[in-house]
């Protein structure tokens, strides 16, 4: 992860009494002095006829709309600038609104995304919803899902990392994701844990039970201790701050989230991968599962050189026009 310079934050709904993801941009763009932008995407549907019955023309209507929406940003950029933080605020026409993020984010070459999970009535409160998956999956630069609402205090960071870098997993996204969560626990100083999981040796019940049973076989201490060595050999390679290391056995589905949950961590730093297809976006279904078994903050981090397919150009506004009917 870059150095941040500027971290964008995206604001979905402007009247919100709690924004959290605000909060957490301050937080970290107070830390490292960088640039905070404050930006919102104007995706809603506007409907012609109702423009027609006002006797308002789109122009005039788009006009009046961004005036309105950088004005409410601006009331609560100045409250953060009285924090001695460098604000600055946009607005724009685009939609959808993983796609506008993304927009923006490459105009302003923003180092950092942040951006509040997008929550439905219909799904659980930490669950990913389709615009999340598209920004994690399109954004060219780290993205932090915020799903907790509480601000950073002294957190635990946990970072989970793989020293063999197994399923193609190139050794460069372990380096980025090692410097992602020591820069991140260093700027809000917090702990860093940096994870491993091993997938333990496993007996094929008879049918007395439904389930398998794990053995703590030799084989399996024998493959632990290999890879505590990988992970500290790993771990040495790079420049950190002081950090605690450990090898824990079952998958990593069911491994991150439930140390996660163990040791209070804040703030969970994966890595993405860039694959064809939608299945692109993480080293496959494991990991799209524990983003959203996860119940605290995401970082996800891809590797160099990624370079996201969105268009650079706006789509603007969304129109609807009601079919005419004729009647003879």
């Amino acid at each position: 992860m870059q150095p941040l310079k500027k971290i964008l934050v995206a604001i979905k709904d402007l009247d919100a009494q709690s924004m959290p993801a605000v909060r957490k941009a301050a937080q970290l763009a107070k830390a490292s002095a960088a640039t905070l932008e404050r930006f919102h995407s104007l995706s809603d549907t506007i409907l012609v006829e109702a423009l027609d019955a006002r006797r308002v023309s789109l122009k005039d209507f788009e006009t009046q709309r961004l005036a309105q929406t950088l004005n409410r940003l601006e009331v609560i950029a100045k409250r953060l600038r009285q924090h001695d933080i460098e604000v600055t605020c946009a607005a724009e026409w685009d939609y959808p609104p993983a796609e506008a993020i993304v927009r923006r984010a490459l105009r302003s070459k923003a180092d950092l995304i942040v951006a509040e999970r997008h929550a439905t009535k219909h799904v659980a409160k930490w669950m990913l919803t389709y615009t999340d998956w598209e920004l994690l999956r399109q954004a060219p630069c780290p993205v932090l899902l915020v799903k907790l609402p509480k601000p950073y205090h002294r957190p635990v960071v946990l970072t989970a990392i793989d020293p063999f870098h197994e399923n193609a997993k190139p050794a460069r996204l372990d380096a980025a994701l090692l410097k992602g969560g020591g820069q991140v626990a260093s700027l809000l100083r917090g702990r860093l844990h940096i994870m491993h999981c091993v997938a333990p040796a496993t007996l094929i019940a008879a049918n007395w039970t439904a389930s398998p049973v794990i053995v703590d076989t030799e084989q399996t201490s024998m493959a632990v201790k290999r890879a505590r060595k990988a992970l500290v050999s790993e771990v040495a390679r790079h420049p950190l701050p002081s950090h605690r290391l450990s090898v824990v056995q079952g998958s990593p589905r069911e491994a991150i989230p439930a140390a996660a949950k163990s040791e209070r961590a804040s703030l969970v730093v994966m890595g993405a991968m860039s694959r064809s297809g939608f299945k692109r976006l993480l080293v496959g279904n494991t990991a799209e599962a524990v983003l959203d078994s996860l119940t605290c903050d995401v970082l996800v981090i891809k590797p160099g050189r990624f370079q996201t397919k969105i268009p650079r150009r706006s789509r603007g506004a969304q129109l609807m026009a009601f079919p005419s009917t004729m009647t003879g």
